[in-house]
């Protein structure tokens, strides 16, 4: 009886989020400087705040924003220095790459990199922000076997909605992938993460939209399984859009 509740529940949740993946045709990025953005369907924007220093995460946001129709902001700062300080660009501060947040130093250029990054996802989003998705990578041993999502205006009963179906479509993804790692799912508030987002959540972009959703990849999702989990993000975000824009009507 509990596998065919859940069975029940699991097929709730597909049906409820259930959204074909768009595929958009060709649009070039816009340059803006150290920006590059494009438009999409109002009021949804992926950004990719680290897309030089986070590898791979401007190339996957890219595709995504594609296969989606999202809005989409890239932002490609170098590094300051050889330590890989950073500008954080998501927040006014800089800092150094996988430090704690606590460490992190408000400068003007990091406030400018801030003002017009925010800007930009502004723009691109065309009116409220009603979801935004942001994309990042680390490279910590303790996140190596998970992908985590800090989450803005989710609650417990949507992330877990939304943590069973990045499973299922994972799964149905990897099957058959042998070579692609299956990458466990932590999703807030249900799950106890690493990355929280602590910092763009109390300063930053996080403040901002009604709904976030910031992914946190590790190496093996953006170098050997890159293709295969550019698949499941494309599939999981379209159909986590539509679970969470009518949930929250």
């Amino acid at each position: 009886m509990r596998r065919l509740l859940r069975g029940v529940a699991l097929l709730a949740i597909l049906v409820q989020g259930c959204a074909a993946v768009r595929i958009e045709p060709e649009v070039p990025l816009r340059p803006a400087g150290p920006l590059a953005f494009q438009k999409g369907r109002p009021g949804l924007v992926i950004g990719a705040p680290h897309g030089r220093s986070d590898a791979g995460t401007d190339r996957i946001s890219v595709e995504l924003a594609r296969r989606t129709g999202f809005g989409l902001v890239v932002a490609t700062y170098a590094d300051l220095d050889s330590g890989r300080r950073r500008l954080n660009v998501n927040r006014p501060t800089e800092g150094v790459q996988g430090a704690s947040p606590s460490d992190e130093v408000a400068t003007e250029p990091a406030r400018q990199a801030y003002e017009a990054y925010v800007s930009r996802v502004r723009d691109v989003a065309q009116g409220p922000l009603s979801l935004y998705v942001e994309l990042h990578g680390n490279g910590r041993n303790e996140s190596a076997g998970r992908i985590e999502i800090a989450t803005v205006g989710v609650s417990r009963e949507e992330a877990w909605r939304l943590r069973t179906l990045l499973e299922l479509i994972r799964d149905a993804h990897l099957g058959g992938k042998g070579e692609v790692p299956r990458l466990d799912v932590l999703v807030e508030p249900l799950d106890r993460l690493k990355y929280t987002a602590s910092a763009a959540k109390q300063a930053g972009i996080l403040r901002l939209p009604q709904r976030a959703i910031h992914i946190e990849l590790p190496r093996a999702a953006r170098t050997l399984g890159r293709e295969a989990y550019t698949d499941v993000l494309a599939d999981f975000l379209s159909q986590a859009a539509g679970l969470l824009l009518a949930h929250g009507q």
